[in-house]
């Protein structure tokens, strides 16, 4: 392949702005068709996106010889099974996060691509954009020296802005989702601790419905031990006071810490009594960075950028947080 020319299952909100137009916008990429089951809708989005086919047959995309991979946005119930037919049809996919609703399926999965001889990247985007490798940068010259622990809170109203917004909540519907609004948001913060710290020694965890607003769990505490003996210390709660909300990651070390938000653009450096501050202004199409690179990787140009390998140990934490 000489360029990628990207088909989309699954148009809905999360493909307007944050990742539809980069396919266009990428080097070497370009955008032949999009999916969704409902014609009216594909067809609406083809319209306004200026993209030349739509579909509302997911198969009958996947088999259009001028389209050469597959980018799913569904929701995450149906993840694998476009997964595994368009890797059967020799079609390299870039899959959504969380990649799928467990561990078992992510496992299959990334066994299909092998099987097949295809190629499977995850929309783990975060380790593409600046600001996340800054603070990656930050660890490797030990800024704060030698890591101790990480604190992370995410605090939510049970109405957050945070979350993208869909037609139906299905993100709530553990049969959709897989869990709740935590298997929504912490696939970005747990795949940044496995990209800042690697592999993991235990996990231990625990998970609650407390607010009773939906049936699955809104609140999850969980802790990860890594190889290297940094201890990570995570809080998801869904149904705080707005007043309480809070989006921050702290990575405490022996001269000092690093701050941030996970679902923001700035870092906070306190090192030996010094505080500086680095402010980043993410991309317009905030998948844009990940996207080029999962392109260049697709060209056989580069590596994989995020693996569905590394996806399952993703899917290993949230399943045993919230078992």
């Amino acid at each position: 392949m000489e360029n990628i020319k990207w088909g989309i299952i699954g148009c809905g909100d999360v493909t307007e702005v944050k990742s539809g137009p980069a396919f266009n916008k990428a080097e070497n990429s370009e955008l032949i068709a999009v999916m969704r089951r409902n014609a009216e809708k594909a067809q609406d989005y083809a319209n306004r996106h200026q993209v030349p086919k739509w579909y509302d047959d997911a198969q009958l995309m996947i088999n259009d010889p001028d389209i050469n991979a597959i980018y799913i946005a569904t929701p995450p119930l149906y993840h694998e099974e476009y997964t595994i037919a368009a890797l059967k049809a020799g079609k390299p996919v870039y899959v959504e996060k969380p990649v799928t609703v467990n561990a078992a399926s992510c496992i299959r999965m990334g066994e299909a691509s092998i099987d097949f001889k295809t190629k499977l990247s995850v929309a783990h985007y975060r380790r593409a954009l600046p600001v996340f490798n800054k603070v990656k940068e930050l660890l490797a010259i030990k800024a704060v020296g030698d890591v101790r622990f990480v604190n992370l809170q995410m605090l939510q109203p049970d109405k957050s802005n945070i979350i993208a917004n869909s037609e139906s909540n299905w993100r709530i519907d553990p049969a959709i989702s897989g869990g709740g609004l935590f298997h929504d948001l912490a696939p970005h913060q747990l795949d940044l601790m496995l990209y800042y710290f690697g592999n993991i020694q235990s996990i231990c965890g625990t998970s609650a419905n407390q607010a009773g607003y939906y049936q699955a769990d809104d609140i999850v505490s969980g802790n990860i031990l890594f190889d290297n003996g940094v201890i990570f210390q995570g809080l998801w709660c869904f149904s705080v006071h707005e007043s309480q909300t809070k989006d921050m990651c702290e990575i405490i070390g022996s001269k000092g810490k690093i701050s941030f938000p996970i679902f923001g653009s700035k870092i906070t450096l306190h090192a030996e009594g010094n505080e500086q501050i680095f402010d980043f202004v993410n991309p317009q199409h905030i998948q844009q960075p990940m996207i080029q690179q999962v392109v260049n990787y697709f060209l056989g140009k580069s590596e994989n950028p995020c693996s569905a390998e590394q996806a399952t140990e993703v899917m290993k934490i949230m399943d045993t947080f919230t078992k």
